[in-house]
C-alpha cells in the first residue's frame, strides 16, 4: 500500500508523509476530503485546529467548573440539614456538640450523564486532534501547542482561596492539596 499518493477520483493526489515535514499544498488531514489545495486553505486549517485546541480546554475547565457545582449544592444541602437539625434540638441540652462527621457524595445519574458528556465530548475533541497530529504537519502541530497555551490562559485561570491565621495546619488551599490543583494530560484526554 502506497501512503504517499492516494487517487481521488481525479488527477489530485494527497500527501501523507509519516515523517515530519513542513508541507503545505497537496496535503491531507484526517481524510481525503480535507485536502489542502492553497495557502487560504492552509492558513484556515491552521486557524481551524488552534480554536479546536481551546475548545478542549474549554471543555475540560467546563467539566471541573460542572464538579465544582454539584459539589457546592451538595454542600448547602448539608449545611440546611444541619441548621435544621441543629434548630430541632434543645438549646438547653447538656450533650456536647457532634465532632466532624464525613459524608461521602455521590452524583445523580443526570448529573453523571452530563458529566459523562462533558468528558465524552473533550475525549473525543482531544482523539482528533490527535490523529491531526499524527500528519507530522509542523504548522499544524504549532497551531495545536499555541491553541493549548492560550486555551490554558483565557480557560483555566487559577482562582484559589487560601487560608491564612490560625495554627499551622489550618493554612492549607480550600479546593484541596496543591497537588489536586493541576492535573497532568495523560494522553490526550
Amino acid at each position: 500500500m502506497d501512503h504517499g499518493h492516494m487517487d481521488m477520483g481525479s488527477n489530485a493526489t494527497c500527501t501523507h508523509a509519516m515523517t515530519w515535514n513542513w508541507n503545505t499544498i497537496g496535503t491531507c488531514f484526517l481524510a481525503e476530503s480535507w485536502r489542502i489545495e492553497n495557502e487560504g486553505t492552509f492558513a484556515a486549517s491552521c486557524i481551524g485546529v488552534f480554536l479546536l485546541v481551546i475548545c478542549l480546554e474549554f471543555l475540560r475547565r467546563l467539566g471541573k467548573e460542572y464538579d465544582g457545582f454539584i459539589l457546592r449544592q451538595f454542600q448547602q444541602y448539608l449545611a440546611a440539614q444541619a441548621r435544621a437539625s441543629k434548630a430541632e434540638s434543645s438549646c438547653c441540652s447538656d450533650e456536647p456538640a457532634p465532632g466532624p462527621q464525613v459524608v461521602t457524595f455521590r452524583a445523580t445519574p443526570v448529573q453523571q450523564l452530563i458529566r459523562s458528556i462533558i468528558h465524552a465530548a473533550a475525549f473525543g475533541i482531544a482523539y482528533i486532534l490527535m490523529l491531526i497530529a499524527m500528519a507530522f504537519n509542523g504548522y499544524i502541530i504549532i497551531s495545536i501547542i499555541v491553541g493549548a497555551g492560550v486555551g490554558k490562559f483565557l480557560c483555566d485561570w487559577m482562582i484559589a482561596k487560601v487560608v491564612v491565621g490560625g495554627d499551622s495546619n489550618s493554612n492549607q488551599l480550600s479546593k484541596g492539596s496543591a497537588a489536586s490543583l493541576e492535573e497532568p494530560s495523560v494522553c490526550c484526554g
